[in-house]
C-alpha cells in the first residue's frame, strides 16, 4: 500500500464499487478552425476546441509547428494529426486526456523548472491550467505553480482543502478558534479571528474568489483540477490574495459523450463514502448537462468519557449541477449550482492541554502578623489570583495533561467571596449572642479549584457535559459566459452568487470539573436577621431553592454541580461578484489580459459564550444583593437574564457573553497584464491593479454582567426562571465578629 490513512477509516478491508459508461473518443466528431502555428500554442488551442486535455512537455514542442486543422473530424484523428505534424506520438489516451511524447525514443530531458513543478504537483507537469486565466500549459506559466487532477487527488489520499498541505511545499493549515481557520503559504497567511480581516490566501471556484467558503469541511469530489499559485497574486486575482491562491476546477459537462460512474467506499468506524457523477449530452456538440454528488458518514475518531460515545464524526454531503452550452463556435456557457450541507457532531476545536500554574505560595512584602520578618503564606484563592492559569511547559511532558488553575479565573473567584446563600447555623442565639459556630456559606466552596483535574493522556479523549453540534450550509450559482470577438480576442464574463451559514456548539472546558457549588437546603437567612430581631436569624435562607442538593440549574445550560461552560460560533453571509474580461491570443510576441469586477458582500458573525457561574452571579448577587442596591431600588438597572434556553435565545441577556459582528463589504477594482515573448525562452510580465474597498462594520455592545436595560426590560430570575424574593435587612454589623467561610 503506497498511502496508510493515519486515521485509520479504512483500516479495515472495504469494498468499493464503480460503474462507467462512456463513448470511445474516436466517434467523437467536431468541428476545428485551428490554424497553422506554433505547436506551442496550437496544441493548447486544440485542447480547447476538442474539450479535452493534452499533456506535453514545453522541451518536446519547443521550435515545432502544426498545420491548420479545420473542417470535421473526430477529436482522436485532430489530436494525432497535430501530433504527427510536431513530430510527436500519443503515449496514452482515455478518450479525455491524451499524452504526448517525441517520436524518438531519447527524448530529451525536461528542464529542471519542469520538474520541480511535476514533483510539487504529483502529476506530469505539462497539464493545461488557467492561472493566469487563460489556458496554459503548467511550464509556461511564470508562477510557483502546483496543479492536481482529480486523478492526482485520489492517488494521494487527498480529499479536501485542508489536506493540501500532503502534496505541496511551503504549505500550512491550521483551525482558528471561532469558525474560521488559516491557510498560509510560505508563512504567509492571517492568524485574524475579526469578521472584517482579509485572508493572506485567496480561496477561489472556478476563478472566482469566495469570501466566506467550506474548504474546512468540504471534500473534492468530480473535479477537473485544483491550482495552488503560491507568492502574491494581486494583480489577477485581487484581495486576499497575498501569499497566493487556492483554485478548484470543476468538471465541465461533455458536449458529446453520455458518461457515468459512481464509487462507494466503507470501512470502519461505520464509515460510508459514496460518489457518483452523470454527464448528459442533450444537442449533440452544442448542449449538455452534468449532475455530480458525494456523500461522507462516519462515527468520530475522539471518545467522550462523560456520556461513553464516540465524538467528532461526519455526516455530509454535496451536490452540483452544471449545464453547458454551445450555440456556436464562438459562444460558450456554463452554469454551475452547487450545495453543501454538513450536520454532525464534528469539534470546532481539539484538546486543550496546560501546564497548571499554581500562583505564589508567598508575596513580597506580605507579612505573618504572628512572625515578624516571616513572609505569610497565601491561602489557596490569593495564589490564584496571582496565576496566570497555565504555565510555560513542554506539550510532551505529562505536565501538560493538566488543567487551568480556576481560581484565577475572576468570576470563580467572585463566586467563593461574594454570593452568599446563608449561613450554616444561625448567626445569633435568640439571646442576641452571636453564634461562633455560624460559617458563610458562598455560592462556591471556598478554596476548592473546581479546575484542579487531571485530563486522560489519549489526544482524542475528552470529557464533555454538552454533545457537540455543527452545521454547515453553502449554496453557489455561478454563469461564466466566454465570447470569441475575434480569433485572437476573447471576452469572458463570470457572475457568482454564494450563501454560506455555519453553527458551532461545543463544551467550553472539554474535561470534567470538580463538583464546587455549595448546598442551599438547611442553611439560615442573613437578610432577616439583626440586633433588634435576633429571632429572626433562625428562619430558612430565602436562596434555600437556589442550588438544592448542591445543583444550580441555568436557563441555557440547565443543571449541574459544577461549573459549566459552552460556546457557540455562528456565521451567516451572502456574496456577489461579476468580473468582465477581455484576453488576446495574437500569434506575435505581444498579448494582454485586461478585466474589471464587482463585489458585495454581507455578513454577520456571533459568538456566545455561557457559564453558569456567571449566571449565578448576575441572579443571586447584583440583582439580589442590598450591597449593590441598584437593582432593588431601580428594576430596570438590573442585570438582564435571558429566560430562554440556547435554541431559542433573544440575544439580550447580560448573563453570557455575546460578541456580534455585522459587516458589509463593496469593492470595485479594474486590472491588466501585459506578456511580451522576447525570445522564446524569455517572457516578461507587466501588470497593474486599482482596487476601492468600502468596509462598513457596526459596532454592537457586549454586556456581560452589566446593569441597565439596553437590550430591554430587566428582569430577575431564580431557581428554573422564579423570581427572586425581595432582599432587606442588614448582613451584620462592623462590630460583629467575622464568620469563616465555606
Amino acid at each position: 500500500m503506497r498511502y496508510r490513512d493515519l486515521r485509520g477509516v479504512l483500516a479495515t478491508s472495504a469494498a468499493i464499487c464503480a460503474v462507467a459508461m462512456a463513448t470511445p473518443a474516436s466517434a467523437r466528431i467536431k468541428t476545428f478552425d485551428v490554424p497553422a502555428q506554433p505547436a506551442a500554442t496550437g496544441i493548447p488551442e486544440l485542447a480547447t476546441q476538442a474539450d479535452v486535455q493534452i499533456l506535453v512537455s514545453a522541451a518536446a514542442v519547443r521550435g515545432r509547428n502544426i498545420r491548420a486543422i479545420k473542417g470535421a473530424m473526430s477529436v482522436d484523428q485532430a489530436v494525432r494529426r497535430a501530433a504527427a505534424d510536431a513530430g510527436l506520438r500519443v503515449v496514452s489516451s482515455d478518450g479525455r486526456t491524451y499524452t504526448l511524447a517525441l517520436q524518438t525514443s531519447a527524448a530529451p530531458a525536461a528542464p529542471s523548472a519542469d520538474r520541480a513543478a511535476a514533483s510539487e504537483s504529483g502529476v506530469p507537469a505539462e497539464i493545461i491550467v488557467t492561472a493566469q486565466k487563460r489556458a496554459e500549459a503548467i511550464s509556461d506559466v511564470p508562477i510557483a505553480i502546483s496543479a492536481f487532477s482529480a486523478d492526482s487527488l485520489q492517488e494521494q489520499k487527498i480529499e479536501s482543502g485542508a489536506e493540501l498541505v500532503r502534496g505541496i511545499p511551503n504549505v500550512t493549515f491550521s483551525k482558528n478558534n471561532y469558525s474560521g481557520y488559516n491557510f498560509s503559504i510560505r508563512g504567509v497567511g492571517t492568524k485574524a479571528v475579526s469578521a472584517t480581516s482579509d485572508p493572506g490566501v485567496a480561496v477561489s471556484f472556478n476563478n472566482v474568489a469566495l469570501i466566506r467558503n467550506r474548504l474546512f469541511e468540504q471534500e473534492y469530489f468530480d473535479i477537473e483540477r485544483v491550482e495552488v499559485l503560491r507568492g502574491p497574486q494581486g494583480t489577477l486575482y485581487g484581495r486576499n490574495a497575498t501569499a497566493g491562491v487556492v483554485n478548484m476546477i470543476t468538471a465541465k459537462p461533455d458536449l458529446d459523450d453520455l458518461t457515468g460512474s459512481g464509487k462507494v467506499e466503507v470501512g470502519n468506524y461505520k464509515s460510508m463514502r459514496a460518489t457518483g457523477m452523470i454527464n448528459i449530452p442533450l444537442v449533440d456538440d452544442v448542449l449538455a448537462v452534468r449532475a455530480a454528488g458525494a456523500w461522507t458518514s462516519r462515527d468520530g475518531y475522539g471518545y467522550n468519557m462523560a456520556t461513553d460515545e464516540r465524538i467528532d464524526g461526519r455526516d455530509l454531503w454535496s451536490t452540483r449541477l452544471s449545464l453547458a452550452f454551445k450555440p456556436s463556435p464562438r459562444l460558450r456557457i456554463n452554469a454551475t449550482w452547487e450545495h453543501f450541507n454538513e450536520n454532525d457532531d464534528r469539534l470546532r476545536t481539539g484538546k486543550q492541554l496546560c501546564h497548571r500554574d499554581p500562583g505564589p505560595s508567598t508575596f513580597p512584602g506580605v507579612f505573618d502578623p504572628n512572625q515578624p520578618g516571616v513572609l505569610r503564606t497565601l491561602d489557596p484563592l490569593e495564589s490564584g489570583r496571582l496565576s496566570q492559569g497555565c504555565r510555560q511547559g513542554s506539550l510532551y511532558d505529562d505536565g501538560a495533561y493538566g488543567s487551568p488553575n480556576g481560581l484565577s479565573i475572576p468570576f470563580i473567584a467572585a463566586g467563593q467571596m461574594l454570593g452568599l446563600i446563608g449561613f450554616s447555623e444561625p448567626l445569633m442565639f435568640p439571646d442576641g449572642s452571636f453564634n461562633p459556630n455560624a460559617e458563610y456559606v458562598r455560592f462556591l466552596k471556598y478554596g476548592i479549584d473546581p479546575y484542579n483535574v487531571e485530563q486522560s493522556r489519549d489526544l482524542r479523549t475528552v470529557s464533555s457535559l454538552f454533545p457537540a453540534q455543527y452545521r454547515a450550509k453553502a449554496d453557489i450559482f455561478a454563469l461564466d459566459v466566454s465570447f470569441d470577438a475575434t480569433d485572437a480576442l476573447t471576452i469572458t464574463s463570470q457572475t457568482l452568487y454564494n450563501e454560506d451559514r455555519v453553527y458551532s456548539l461545543q463544551d467550553y472546558h472539554r474535561f470534567s470539573l470538580q463538583p464546587t457549588f455549595n448546598d442551599s437546603n438547611g442553611l439560615f437567612t442573613y437578610s432577616g436577621c439583626s440586633f433588634s430581631n435576633p429571632a429572626g436569624c433562625s428562619a430558612p435562607s430565602e436562596y434555600s431553592n437556589f442550588t438544592p442538593g448542591g445543583i444550580f440549574t441555568d436557563p441555557q445550560l440547565g443543571p449541574s454541580n459544577s461549573v459549566a461552560g459552552v460556546e457557540i460560533s455562528s456565521s451567516e453571509s451572502w456574496q456577489f461578484s461579476q468580473e468582465l474580461r477581455l484576453v488576446s491570443d495574437f500569434d506575435g510576441p505581444l498579448n494582454f489580459s485586461a478585466g474589471a469586477n464587482y463585489l458585495k458582500f454581507k455578513g454577520l458573525n456571533d459568538y456566545y459564550l455561557f457559564f453558569n457561574i456567571v449566571t449565578m452571579l448576575a441572579q443571586g448577587y447584583y440583582n439580589a444583593s442590598q450591597n449593590i442596591g441598584e437593582c432593588l431600588a431601580f428594576p430596570s438597572n438590573c442585570m438582564t437574564v435571558d429566560p430562554n434556553p440556547i435554541g431559542s435565545l433573544n440575544g439580550d441577556g447580560h448573563n453570557y457573553f455575546r460578541n456580534r459582528n455585522p459587516y458589509e463589504l463593496e469593492s470595485i477594482a479594474g486590472f491588466g497584464e501585459v506578456y511580451w515573448e522576447a525570445t522564446p525562452n524569455l517572457k516578461l510580465t507587466a501588470g497593474l491593479r486599482y482596487t476601492e474597498d468600502r468596509k462598513k462594520f457596526t459596532p454592537w455592545r457586549s454586556q456581560l454582567l452589566v446593569p441597565g436595560d439596553g437590550y430591554g426590560p430587566a428582569i430577575r430570575f431564580g431557581r428554573n426562571g422564579a423570581n427572586l424574593p425581595g432582599v432587606s435587612g442588614s448582613t451584620g454589623n462592623p462590630t460583629c465578629p467575622s464568620p469563616t467561610i465555606r
